[in-house]
């Protein structure tokens, strides 16, 4: 896309006149490009425009609001993040660097050999008390005792059964993600890569507790006022995290070093071996692997959570931690030809139903690569 052309979708936007697809282009430069450049004084005030885009902004996600579908639908709704998400964008771009004609017009073409690389899709496999294995994915139903499944989400029904618990694992591999509703009604949205594991039952009165046994979840915790005063606790490798009715996301990958926990709201208690801290809403706990500190600072929610709404959001980050976000979603392996390029940061804000080309693409239109190279499940970025 050259420069004349983005101006033209631009401004065809601000009217109210691009279409769904259209707004996705627009979304693919979110935060996503250099920002060193002079505004360009022949294009009017640079405030005056950032007010018209906002009008717009306002107008677009009054119009959709009323197809907002309730969080508890898994994963996501698709139709909304979509039009709210592309409308969002241009509220937060840096005007001055969508003039960048190296930007829009860079030829270093990608090679791509036996491509085979699918977007991430809702999958799991649910492993039983008595070993056994289900696969649980879209188009298969599953049920037995008090659990079924759509093949989109698992759903557990609480039947008052105070006799011995049985513990179930739900397992989520690279390219996949999915939704379990617990016997009490807790929700979890798990990430890529991770395993939960979980009672079939609660005991009304006693501590709820799970273990996410590595990768990342979101917490939507039924509330101890209905379930006669139980706690629910989450535990991990090196954390306990104690919970009073609230939302949280835990990430606790086996390839990253440190334990994260961001409160979206509530109250949570983070313990370990010799520490104990209280988090309130916005704050993110951090645990080394190698130190048993627990270090607290206030984050952006929306940052540490869009990926359950189906979004990739990289705020400065290296690309050799965006690299781990994409293997997983994608199931694939990337490399970098020169390991420098690993500690380039990136911004931006990404669809995860894109093609991971799609995204080397932006990364690479913006100058943040020179080029990349698909072999079947190895991506080399160079």
């Amino acid at each position: 896309m050259k420069r004349d052309e983005f101006l033209v979708l631009l401004n065809r936007y601000l009217s109210g006149e691009t279409n769904a697809e259209e707004n996705k282009s627009l979304l693919n430069y979110y935060e996503s490009f250099q920002t060193n450049l002079d505004w360009d004084i022949n294009l009017g005030p640079k405030e005056e425009l950032e007010d018209r885009m906002r009008n717009r902004l306002q107008n677009a996600l009054a119009s959709e609001q009323v197809k907002v579908i309730p969080i508890h639908k898994p994963f996501y709704s698709k139709t909304i993040f979509r039009i709210a998400a592309a409308a969002v964008v241009l509220l937060f771009v840096s005007i001055s660097v969508l003039f960048n004609d190296n930007a829009f017009d860079k030829q270093n073409n990608p090679v791509v050999i036996n491509k085979k690389i699918l977007i991430g899709s809702d999958k799991a496999t649910l492993t039983l008390e008595d070993g056994s294995v289900v696969a649980l994915e879209k188009g298969k139903t599953y049920q037995t005792g008090n659990v079924s499944s759509n093949g989109e989400k698992l759903v557990y029904n609480s039947k008052n059964n105070n006799n011995v618990i049985a513990n179930n694992f739900l397992t989520i591999p690279r390219g996949g993600q999915f939704f379990v509703q617990l016997a009490d009604s807790t929700k979890v949205w798990l990430n890529s890569e991770s395993q939960l594991k979980y009672p079939v039952e609660f005991v009304d009165g006693e501590t709820r507790q799970v273990e996410l046994v590595y990768g990342e979840a979101y917490f939507e915790v039924s509330p101890s006022t209905k379930h006669k005063g139980s706690k629910f606790k989450v535990k991990t490798q090196q954390q306990n995290v104690e919970v009073i009715g609230t939302q949280f996301n835990i990430k606790a990958y086996r390839d990253e070093s440190t334990i994260y926990t961001t409160l979206v709201e509530g109250k949570v208690a983070i313990s370990n071996a010799k520490n104990k801290e209280f988090l309130a809403p916005s704050q993110q706990s951090k645990i080394s692997r190698n130190d048993d500190n627990i270090q607290i600072e206030t984050v952006d929610v929306y940052n540490e959570t869009s990926w359950r709404k189906g979004l990739f959001v990289f705020k400065g980050m290296p690309l050799k931690d965006i690299s781990k976000v994409l293997s997983r979603w994608y199931d694939v392996d990337i490399e970098f030809a020169d390991p420098a390029l690993g500690n380039v940061k990136f911004n931006g804000v990404l669809n995860k139903d894109q093609k991971l080309e799609d995204i080397l693409t932006t990364i690479k239109n913006i100058n943040f690569i020179n080029a990349y190279e698909i072999k079947n499940h190895k991506v080399i970025i160079k």
